[in-house]
C-alpha cells in the first residue's frame, strides 16, 4: 500500500510516501520550494504536534531525502524547514506515512523476463530429450580424442590414469567428472585395459568405485573391475599430487585424464605426465588453471566444455536439455546485445534502458 500525502504551505510543497519497490525499510520525502534557499532541514516524529526532531539537513537544490532510519509499520510525520538569508518558511506537517514491504520489485521486471525465457528454454529441451529426441551437441576435440587415447593405451599394453580433481563430490566439476569417468570406464573395460582412479576424498572414492563397477557391468565385463585400482590417497593437496606423480612414474600409463577441479597442482600433474610420454586430456572450470593444462596437455576442455562433455557422453536427458537450453539463452542474449548496439547508433535508448536494473 502506497501512502502519499501532499501539503502546500508557505511556498513549500511536501510529499511523503512509502518508497516503492523496497523491503519496507524507507520513506521518501520530496519537496519544491523557492530557489533562494540554501538548505532544507527535514524533521520527523511519530506525533504531528510534538516530538518532531531533525533527521537530516540537505543543501539546495537537492529536494529529495530517503529516510531509512525507521521502523516498518510505524506511522511517521514529516516537516520541511527551509533555510535562507531572508526568510525561513516551514511546511505544514504531513503524515502519517508507513513503510510497507512490496511483494515484487517492478523495477526488475526485465530480470524476471530474462529468467523466464532461459528456464522455459531449458524445460523445453529437457522435455524433448526425455521423449527420446536426438539433440545435437557440437563435438569437442577433447571428447573425440577420449576413445583414441584409450585405444592407444590398449595397443601399448599400458594402463589409463584418471584423476577426478582434488575437491569433494559436492563440487559441480567433480560431478561432471564422474559422468565422464563412466564413459572412460566402459571403454577401458571393453578393451580390457587397466584403469587407475586415485582420489583425494573418501566420498569421491566411493562414487568412483560405484561408477566404474556399473560401467563394467553395463558392457558385460564385471570381472574386469578391480576395487583396488580406485583408491583413496590423502586429503592433503600436495601429498595427493606426490602420490599421483608416483603412480605415473612407476606404472607409466599411456593416457592421463585430468578432469575436475584443480588448483596449484595442475601444472605439477601435467608436467609429470608429459615427461612420461603419456597422451593427456584435461578439463577444468577454473580459468586460472587452464593455461597450465593448455601448455602441457594434448587436449583441454575449456571451462563449460567440461560440463558439455559430461552431457554429451552420458546422454542424460536433464543434462542434455540444460546444455541446449543454456545455449539457446546465450543466443538470445547475444541477439539482444546486437540489437541494443544498433539502436544506440541511431540514438534510441528505450531498448537499452529497459534492461537497466533498478
Amino acid at each position: 500500500m502506497l501512502a502519499l500525502l501532499i501539503i502546500v504551505a508557505l511556498g513549500i510543497e511536501v510529499r511523503a510516501f512509502d518508497t516503492p519497490n523496497d523491503d519496507g525499510s524507507s520513506i521518501t520525502i520530496t519537496w519544491t520550494a523557492d530557489t533562494s534557499y540554501h538548505s532544507f532541514e527535514i524533521l520527523r516524529g511519530t506525533h504531528p504536534d510534538e516530538g518532531l526532531h531533525t533527521v537530516c539537513e540537505v543543501e539546495a537544490p537537492r529536494n529529495t531525502f530517503v529516510d531509512s532510519q525507521i521502523q516498518q509499520g510505524v506511522g511517521y510525520f514529516y516537516k520541511v524547514m527551509a533555510r535562507g538569508f531572508d526568510a525561513e518558511p516551514t511546511s505544514q506537517t504531513v503524515g502519517p506515512v508507513k513503510a510497507v514491504a512490496q511483494i515484487f520489485n517492478t523495477g526488475r521486471v526485465n530480470i524476471a523476463v530474462c529468467i523466464l525465457v532461459l528456464f522455459s528454454a531449458i524445460i523445453y529441451y529437457i522435455t524433448r530429450a526425455r521423449r527420446g529426441e536426438k539433440l545435437y551437441v557440437r563435438r569437442i576435440p577433447g571428447i573425440t580424442a577420449i576413445e583414441e587415447a584409450i585405444g592407444r593405451a590398449t595397443e601399448m599394453g599400458k594402463p589409463v590414469l584418471y584423476v577426478p580433481g582434488i575437491m569433494d563430490i559436492d563440487e559441480p566439476e567433480t560431478i561432471a567428472s564422474m559422468s565422464i569417468l563412466g564413459r572412460v570406464a566402459e571403454k577401458t573395460a571393453q578393451y580390457n585395459t587397466t584403469l587407475y582412479v586415485p582420489t583425494s576424498k573418501a566420498m569421491v572414492m566411493s562414487m568412483a568405485q560405484q561408477v566404474v563397477k556399473e560401467s563394467a557391468t553395463k558392457v558385460g565385463r564385471p570381472d574386469w573391475f578391480n576395487v583396488d585400482n580406485i583408491r583413496y590417497l590423502t586429503d592433503d593437496q600436495f601429498g595427493y599430487v606426490s602420490a599421483v606423480d608416483g603412480i605415473m612414474v612407476r606404472e607409466k600409463p599411456a593416457t592421463n585424464f585430468y578432469l575436475g577441479k584443480f588448483y596449484a597442482e595442475s601444472l605439477i600433474l601435467a608436467e609429470t605426465g608429459f615427461s612420461t610420454g603419456a597422451i593427456q586430456i584435461a578439463g577444468t572450470a577454473l580459468p586460472d588453471q587452464l593455461p597450465f593444462f593448455v601448455a602441457a596437455c594434448d587436449y583441454t576442455l575449456l571451462g563449460e566444455e567440461l560440463y558439455a562433455a559430461s552431457a554429451y557422453l552420458s546422454q542424460e536427458p536433464v543434462q542434455l536439455g540444460s546444455l541446449k537450453g543454456q545455449d539457446f539463452g546465450k543466443l538470445i542474449f547475444i541477439l539482444v546485445i546486437v540489437i541494443g548496439v544498433i539502436l544506440r547508433l541511431f540514438n534510441s535508448v528505450f531498448f537499452t534502458d529497459w534492461f537497466q536494473v533498478r
